[in-house]
């Protein structure tokens, strides 16, 4: 892979200012204004937990869609329970079909909480260097108002949904990084490709769940450091990167949650994400038997910062 073929990030475009709400073309298009509306037809049946699927009124991920993804505005959403609990939002399954017909997918819904229940306690450091154009919103979001709060969630959602798809476009081209498709983004709910087996219903496995055979701990390593090669080419660090947001499926390390993404340009400790999130994964392969000397958590930094642009 040449580094003239890697998509140029969009803020090494100098010329202009970057703002938070200057977004790729395809999250512009038809994106709601705030939270998603409420409907009465959205409401769940009592006796079966169905809404009307939500793809019609909710900004879409990159084209083409993948071929499982059930768009037909027919289709119900059921919500099958949760997934995963965390401070800031919880994952739900969710099965959406096609009425008397074969067409169905599994997603994953993930749902930030209420603002008065959100715990955004480390978000100061992750959204330096992200800015929006209204004065007011910017004061809300630093005084930490409901109205800040909801702000600061609607850009961690838009973060995640953005650099997703970004990222799955990346690794459809060159398959050096594996992210959950973005199915959508309504308001501060996003849903994703579920990664699991889909018969049973389980999500695949997180890397810290499992005890990786030498051979099979050294391959995890090398598709971890090329994933974050990308990352930082991209301009970005995870930001929270550990072994609990990386899922292992079908052989492939996954990264997963990623709505506090850095832009490791803008923000002036991008450096220091990178070399957290490097020191974090690297001091979990090393307990787990690799070699130190192929997990040097300051090599590996140096090499992301160079990638990055950092100098």
């Amino acid at each position: 892979m040449r580094d003239d073929d890697f998509p140029e990030p969009e803020h090494r475009n100098r010329g202009r200012r970057r703002f938070d709400d200057d977004e790729p073309s395809f999250l512009r298009r038809g994106r709601p204004a705030g939270p998603a509306p409420t409907d009465p037809d959205d409401e769940p049946d009592p006796t079966t937990d169905e809404v009307w699927s939500s793809w019609d009124d909710a900004v879409h991920g990159p084209q083409p869609h993948p071929a499982w993804l059930v768009t037909e505005l027919a289709a119900k959403d059921t919500d099958l329970g949760v997934l995963k609990t965390g401070k800031e939002a919880d994952v739900h399954l969710v099965r959406r079909a096609v009425p008397g017909t074969d067409r169905s997918c599994l997603l994953a819904a993930k749902r930030y909480r209420d603002p008065r229940h959100r715990l955004f306690h480390r978000d100061a450091g992750y959204l330096e260097g992200r800015r929006v154009r209204r004065s007011r919103e910017m004061r809300a979001m630093t005084g930490r108002t409901a109205f800040g709060r909801q702000m600061i969630a609607g850009q961690w959602a838009a973060a995640e949904f953005a650099a997703l798809g970004r990222l799955w476009e990346i690794g459809e081209r060159y398959g050096t990084v594996t992210v959950p498709y973005p199915v959508q983004l309504r308001g501060t709910e996003l849903m994703l490709e579920f990664l699991g087996d889909p018969d049973a219903g389980l999500a695949a496995p997180r890397l810290a769940e499992l005890r990786p055979a030498p051979a099979e701990l050294r391959e995890l390593w090398a598709q971890l450091v090329d994933a974050l090669v990308v990352l930082a080419r991209a301009g970005y660090a995870h930001g929270d990167l550990s072994p609990y947001n990386l899922l292992v499926h079908a052989g492939r390390l996954a990264l997963i949650d990623l709505p506090q993404v850095v832009d490791v340009v803008a923000n002036p400790q991008g450096r220091d994400f990178l070399a957290r999130d490097v020191r974090i994964v690297a001091t979990w392969f090393v307990a787990r038997g690799l070699p130190p000397g192929l997990a040097d958590p300051a090599v590996l930094t140096d090499l992301l910062c160079r990638e990055a642009g950092l100098r």
